[in-house]
């Protein structure tokens, strides 16, 4: 076994996770200013594109989930016992539709809030761990 190449494909998988959670990041944000938008006076379209970021922020945290799998898999192959433990949560969408006032689009809010909240720590614990990959790898390039 290779050490070096399976430290590098540690840091791959590490790397395509940290593409779909900062992805889905990017997205939440972007529903949490269409539901503010829909929270002071908005109407059907503005419900419409919330929903449209978060389920595309969903799909990206799907991808991000197997990508975890992945990574620690590649993890385990390089002698790196960590626990990924990462859960973002399902969305609520029905009761917004059904129900659209201050309280539903608030309580929408909350869980847009949650789920970025849950995504910067993934984020966060991801890059760590990466971040020692890449330096035990630069150690092994210099020291041979």
């Amino acid at each position: 076994m290779d050490y070096r190449k399976e430290l590098q494909e540690a840091i791959n998988a590490a790397d395509e996770a940290l593409v779909y959670l900062r992805q889905a990041d990017e997205r939440l944000g972007k529903a949490r200013t269409w539901g503010m938008l829909d929270m002071f006076g908005g109407e059907l379209l503005t419900t419409l594109m919330k929903h449209n970021r978060m389920n595309e922020a969903q799909r990206d945290m799907d991808q991000a989930k197997f990508a975890l799998q992945r990574f620690q898999k590649e993890l385990q192959d390089v002698d790196q016992v960590v626990e990924l433990n990462i859960d973002v949560g399902e969305f609520v969408t029905f009761a917004d539709f059904l129900f659209d006032g201050l309280f539903v689009d608030w309580y929408v809010q909350s869980k847009i809030a949650d789920a970025r909240r849950q995504l910067a720590a993934a984020i966060w614990k991801v890059q760590t761990i990466r971040d020692r990959l890449v330096d035990q790898l630069q150690h092994l390039q210099i020291n041979g």
